[in-house]
């Protein structure tokens, strides 16, 4: 079975409640639990309790006199997407985009997290209604990011039980008006202490969840961006830079690297990205079938799907899209009040490589 078809019956089993694809028969079982244990006490041995880098705040300060008011930057997921390994705010995927999208957008950014380390994609329900619900919150955020699936894959939920939830909560947000950029699920064949057969498994498995989740969130409305091959062959070359002291989670270059190829998708999706104008199709776009998109998308790190019209009818097909990524700022800083390793406030050196402050306000 093709992978688009594959991706396309979960997506349908998620939309009407079915348990999606199997992929293993009961004779791998065994031995791919012996792996998954090695592989988990590998990652335990090098882990650590703490939490995530606080990174909520206001970015590129320095735009607010011309701007106005900020974008509303909301970031939910899981550890992934909360920034665990790293040990400064400014390193977290957050902080990272906001930062970005000030630059780009030259507008102030305030950025709010509500990912949560070992969040499942069921713990999204929570997370959205703590956006749009809770007393006292700030308006709607006006994009949110999402990176979710990894905790999904190694808790052996059903990928359509997975992308049912994603599709729930990407569909709240849509209604309430936010625009809506996914990170699909990350390569966890990739992960060092993982070996073969169940590295193969773990691709394999991956692939197959973040295409389905393209298909949900493109029929939604959103846009996702492919992390996968993006970040498994890099990461495979380079673990000891990429991966954090745990061996599982990114580093902070890892992070960079994930947030360097979500960042023109999340412009984009507030209409602020430079947009390349030639008659036809753009070159490194394509225009397909929604399931097939997301099939290619999957081997091509860094793809953007977004929904698309075809002549008249509005129909499951889907533009894939290759962006050209921009520099990430060179220095995005902590919080006012915190102190450097040189013992300065970090806001006397928070401008980024066009000059513009990155600095989060709390």
């Amino acid at each position: 079975m093709s992978r688009a078809r594959v991706a396309r019956r979960i997506a349908t089993a998620a939309a009407f409640g079915g348990g999606g694809v199997s992929l293993l028969g009961g004779a791998a079982v065994g031995l791919l639990l012996t792996e998954a244990r090695y592989a988990r006490r590998q990652v335990r041995d090098g882990s650590s309790d703490t939490e995530p880098p606080v990174a909520d705040g206001v970015y590129g300060t320095a735009f607010a006199a011309a701007a106005g008011i900020p974008w509303r930057l909301a970031i939910l997921g899981d550890s992934t997407a909360a920034g665990l390994g790293v040990e400064h705010a400014r390193q977290t995927p957050g902080a990272l985009l906001a930062s970005g999208l000030a630059a780009v957008s030259e507008r102030p950014v305030e950025l709010h997290s509500v990912a949560l380390s070992g969040a499942r994609s069921l713990d999204l329900e929570r997370q959205v209604s703590l956006l749009l619900t809770e007393p006292g919150r700030a308006p709607v955020p006006d994009v949110c990011v999402i990176m979710i699936g990894a905790n999904d894959i190694t808790g052996r939920v059903s990928p359509a039980e997975s992308v049912r939830h994603l599709s729930d909560a990407v569909s709240r947000l849509r209604t309430a008006g936010c625009q809506v950029v996914v990170g699909t699920c990350p390569d966890l064949g990739s992960v060092e202490p993982v070996g073969q057969p169940l590295r193969w498994v773990a691709r394999r498995l991956c692939r197959q969840l973040a295409a389905a989740q393209t298909i949900a969130v493109v029929e939604l409305g959103g846009r996702t961006v492919s992390l996968g091959t993006l970040l498994g062959p890099e990461f495979a070359a380079h673990p000891r830079e990429l991966f954090g002291p745990d061996r599982y989670h990114p580093s902070a270059a890892g992070y960079a690297t994930a947030a360097m190829a979500v960042l023109p998708t999340l412009c984009a999706a507030l209409g602020v990205w430079p947009e390349e104008r030639r008659p036809g199709m753009p070159r490194g776009e394509r225009l397909l079938p929604v399931d097939r998109a997301a099939a290619r998308a999957v081997l091509e790190g860094g793809t953007e799907v977004s929904s698309a019209e075809r002549g008249t009818r509005r129909a499951p097909w889907a533009l894939l899209k290759r962006r050209r990524r921009r520099p990430l700022p060179t220095e995005a800083t902590e919080p006012v009040g915190h102190q450097d390793e040189e013992g300065a406030p970090a806001s006397d050196r928070s401008r980024g490589r066009a000059g513009w402050s990155s600095e989060p306000v709390t």
